[in-house]
């Protein structure tokens, strides 16, 4: 199965410096406009069906960028991870230092193999039916999907995120066996 990734459009959070975690965060001004130019940048949109996260900001990303071209599913599996105490707080707090969260829990939340887990599950299920589908969700996911699609350690996933160098491009591929 093919998968095209797709992260959120920024949000009011991000211009903030904020870890949204499961609060559901609003699209900014230039979130908003990320997600209507996305489909004039994509070089890849065979997809089958559009699943997104069930956090707002994922959403109003997928339905600015796909609506009316594309069937757009919710799937609650798809949301980033669940800081739990820290979500809302400055990213600062641990985006620096996310190796730590990989075994270990977000204090009253979850960690990043836990992500994996549910990532894991969900592309199971959908394998058996989508040869091509597009996801539109957020940070965690995707690195999960670096893990589960292209074999990386947690740590190599962690280490070369694109978000380090500010590497975004319109969707990541990945193939799932």
């Amino acid at each position: 199965m093919k998968i095209t990734y797709f992260v959120h459009g920024t949000t009011t959070d991000n211009e903030q410096h904020l870890a949204t975690g499961w609060n559901d965060g609003e699209l900014s001004e230039k979130g908003i406009q990320q997600s209507k130019e996305l489909p004039s940048k994509l070089q890849d949109s065979d997809f089958e069906v559009v699943f997104c996260s069930d956090l707002k900001r994922a959403i109003n990303s997928a339905e600015l960028s796909f609506k009316g071209n594309y069937k757009i599913i919710h799937d609650k599996r798809l949301r980033e991870a669940n800081y739990g105490d820290w979500n809302g707080a400055t990213a600062s707090k641990f985006k620096n230092d996310m190796e730590k969260y990989i075994d270990t829990r977000f204090p009253n939340g979850e960690n990043y193999k836990d992500v994996e887990k549910r990532m894991r599950e969900f592309v199971d299920e959908m394998k058996l039916t989508y040869s091509h589908m597009a996801i539109v969700a957020h940070q965690a996911p995707q690195l999960a999907l670096e893990v589960i699609a292209k074999g990386k350690t947690w740590q190599q996933a962690v280490a070369e995120d694109w978000r380090k160098v500010g590497a975004w491009q319109p969707g990541w591929t990945y193939e799932v066996k």
